[in-house]
C-alpha cells in the first residue's frame, strides 16, 4: 500500500505515533487519505502557490507575496488573518472543497514536496514561489515549534531532534530532497526558487524578482514604495512586541544563529554543513 504507518523506535513514542509515511516520505496525520485528492486538486492559470519546507519563513513570505501582489499596506496586513488568506493546502481548516471554490486569484500555500503537489502544477499551470533556508537555522525553530504544539508534544532533547531532522523522520520528510526537487524545477517558468536569506540581505532584489514574476507592473518609484513596505513587514516579524501571536515564531529570523551554538553535536553541526553546502 502507498500508506503505510510509520515503524521506527523513537522517544517519545507518543511523538511517533503522529506521523504516517507515503510512498516513503513522513507526512503529519492530517494529510492521511487525501492525497490523491490533493494530487488531482483542480489549478488555476492565475493561481499563486507558496511552497516551503516548514521553517522556512513561510509566513514571512506570504506577507511579503500578499503585499506584493494585491498591493495592501504593512499596517493592514499587521490587522488582518493573513492566513484567512493565504490558507494551507493540506491542512484541516479550511479544507480543499473550500480552497477549490475561493475567489481567483487564489493565493495557496504547502509544505508538500514537488511530488505531492497537484499534478497540474507540474505542467506549469500556474505560478508557484518556493523558498529554502539554511538548515541550521530551520532546525532550530522547527524544533521549538515541536516541543510548543500541543498536538505533538514533543519532549525530546535538541540532540535527538536534530538526528530525526537528518534521518528525515519529521514531518514532510528529507530536507534536503524538499529542496532538491525545487531546485531541479528552478528554471521552469512557472517556479521562482528563493531563499530565506536573501530576504535579509538584499531585499529589494527580492521584491524585484517578486514583482516580475508576479507580473506587477512597478516603476522605480513604485518599486522603492513597495520594498519599504516589505521592509516594514520584515522588521515587525523581528519585533515580538509589535506582532500579533501567531506571527511571534518569526523571531527565529534573528536569535537562531545564537540558539544553535552550543546545542547541536560537532558532528551534527558538519553534517548540516556539507548538507547546505551541496544544496
Amino acid at each position: 500500500m502507498a500508506e503505510s504507518e510509520a515503524e521506527t523506535p523513537s522517544t517519545p513514542g507518543e511523538f511517533e505515533s503522529k506521523y504516517f509515511e507515503f510512498h516513503g516520505v513522513r507526512l503529519p496525520p492530517f494529510c492521511r487519505g487525501k492525497m490523491e485528492e490533493i494530487a488531482n486538486f483542480p489549478v488555476r492559470p492565475s493561481d499563486v502557490w507558496i511552497v516551503t519546507y516548514p521553517k522556512s519563513g513561510t509566513s514571512l513570505l506570504q506577507e511579503v507575496v500578499y503585499l506584493v501582489s494585491q498591493g495592501a499596506d504593512p499596517d493592514e496586513i499587521g490587522l488582518m488573518n493573513i492566513d484567512e488568506q493565504l490558507p494551507v493546502l493540506e491542512y484541516p481548516q479550511p479544507g480543499l472543497d473550500i480552497i477549490k471554490e475561493l475567489t481567483s486569484p487564489r493565493l495557496v500555500k504547502s509544505h508538500l514536496p514537488y511530488r505531492f503537489l497537484p499534478s497540474d502544477l507540474h505542467s506549469g499551470d500556474s505560478k508557484v514561489i518556493y523558498m529554502a533556508r539554511n538548515p541550521k537555522d530551520l532546525v532550530v525553530s522547527y524544533y521549538q515549534f515541536h516541543r510548543s504544539l500541543r498536538t505533538m508534544s514533543y519532549r525530546g532533547t535538541f540532540q535527538e531532534f536534530c538526528r530525526r531532522f537528518m534521518n528525515d523522520k519529521l514531518g514532510y520528510g528529507s530536507w534536503f530532497e524538499h529542496v532538491q526537487e525545487f531546485w531541479e524545477h528552478r528554471t521552469d517558468a512557472n517556479v521562482l526558487f528563493l531563499k530565506y536569506e536573501d530576504m535579509h540581505r538584499d531585499l529589494v532584489t527580492m521584491v524585484e524578482q517578486l514583482a516580475r514574476f508576479l507580473g506587477v507592473p512597478c516603476d522605480k518609484a513604485q518599486l522603492e514604495a513597495l520594498t519599504e513596505h516589505c521592509h516594514q513587514l520584515v522588521d515587525q516579524c523581528c519585533n515580538a512586541e509589535a506582532l500579533p501571536v501567531g506571527r511571534a515564531h518569526c523571531l527565529f529570523a534573528q536569535k537562531t544563529s545564537l540558539r544553535w551554538e552550543g546545542r547541536a553535536l560537532s558532528s551534527q553541526l558538519h553534517c548540516l554543513d556539507l548538507i547546505h553546502v551541496t544544496a
